[in-house]
């Protein structure tokens, strides 16, 4: 089936469920499933810089492979899971690295060269090639990786399945994430960004350039080379002012120095924790 077959039989069966038991429904869901576990199909595609697509229908064919799934006792040497979700296979064949008990499940796609330390990729989700996901950090359901990225230690990657047509959270090429920092609910970090150690980056986070002599917010993205940093801002409630938590955007990476070396630069010349 070509895709645009596959987008009609999925879209019908999420509007109606009872189509999930027709045969040709369900191996549309499958090969959809397929397509996205191989990379021939993403959740979300590029359309320019800093400008993503989201495929809707793809998100449906995840949600109803739960419903055709069934549950099943899986055992991997000394482990025994009990899932609907098979683990990703081939990956020698592939050339990816998974280091136990790293976890990539099936419909996850996974580049060449790429690293998965102790860590989780969950379905839909796609790992560009010479990322790092590393010892404990997560990499939620349709969540888009760029090549050459570093995700730190205990970094959480939020998963975005509904609503169908919501963006994921994307992270373009070349960018770094400190440990322990927290990206949702489709939050886009665009092309080389450096984030530093705690920084959380949320729907309702207040995003705040702090570069110029004026704060200046910005929704829902982090530019292009910006390095970012955990801060406080005050603000005013029915029992008094406090501080809450925003992201401080305090300058850019230099597009002089190497991208191998930048990183490093820019940690040094800002102080930003990993």
């Amino acid at each position: 089936m070509d895709h645009s077959e596959l987008e009609q039989l999925i879209g019908a069966a999420f509007e109606n469920r009872a189509l999930l038991q027709e045969e040709k429904t369900q191996a549309a869901v499958h090969e959809t499933l397929k397509l996205l576990d191989n990379g021939t199909l993403r959740v979300a595609s590029q359309t320019a810089p800093g400008k993503w697509q989201t495929h809707a229908w793809v998100k449906q064919a995840v949600l109803l492979y739960f419903g055709v799934q069934k549950m099943e006792t899986m055992e991997v040497g000394p482990f025994e899971f009990y899932d609907k979700i098979p683990l990703k296979k081939n990956l020698a064949e592939a050339g990816v690295r998974v280091v136990p008990p790293g976890t990539v499940r099936y419909g996850a796609h996974i580049e060449p060269t790429a690293v998965v330390m102790p860590g989780y990729v969950n379905i839909g989700a796609y790992v560009g090639s010479g990322t790092m996901v590393d010892t404990w950090a997560t990499v939620g359901s349709c969540a888009q990786i760029g090549k050459n990225c570093h995700l730190s230690g205990g970094v959480g990657i939020g998963g975005v399945l509904e609503p169908p047509g919501a963006q994921p959270v994307i992270i373009e090429d070349g960018c770094f994430v400190g440990s322990r920092s927290i990206i949702v609910e489709g939050i886009l970090v665009e092309a080389e960004a450096v984030i530093g150690a705690g920084v959380t980056l949320t729907a309702s986070t207040k995003i705040l350039d702090v570069t110029g002599n004026e704060p200046k917010e910005i929704k829902m993205r982090i530019p292009a080379r910006s390095v970012v940093i955990p801060g406080m801002r005050t603000k005013k409630f029915p029992a008094g002012e406090f501080q809450v938590p925003c992201a401080l955007i305090i300058g850019k990476r230099k597009e002089s120095t190497d991208k191998k070396t930048s990183l490093n630069e820019a940690l040094r010349d800002f102080g930003v924790s990993v």
